[in-house]
């Protein structure tokens, strides 16, 4: 094994969150997070940013609160 090094793992980083480097690649990054702990920790940062990130996307505004919104920007719109 030889290690891909910081830089390489830290450019590659959100490319590997998302599952989209080459097998190749991945497996340099895993090998090389398994023996750096300052990127392991920024991997473990990035998947729980993703996760979060992923949840506020599924959140939907309350109805009552959509209602008023589009009501404000209709009458926005009329009166311009």
């Amino acid at each position: 094994m030889s290690d891909c090094g910081c830089e390489k793992a830290r450019k590659a980083l959100e490319e590997y969150l998302h599952n989209e480097l080459c097998t190749e690649d991945a497996t340099d990054i895993r090998e090389h997070m398994e023996n750096c702990v300052d990127c392991s920790d920024e991997h473990k940062v990035g998947v729980v940013l993703s996760a979060a990130v992923a949840r506020a996307c599924a959140e939907t505004a309350p109805e009552d609160l959509r209602s008023q919104v589009m009501a404000q920007l209709r009458d926005i719109q009329t009166h311009n």
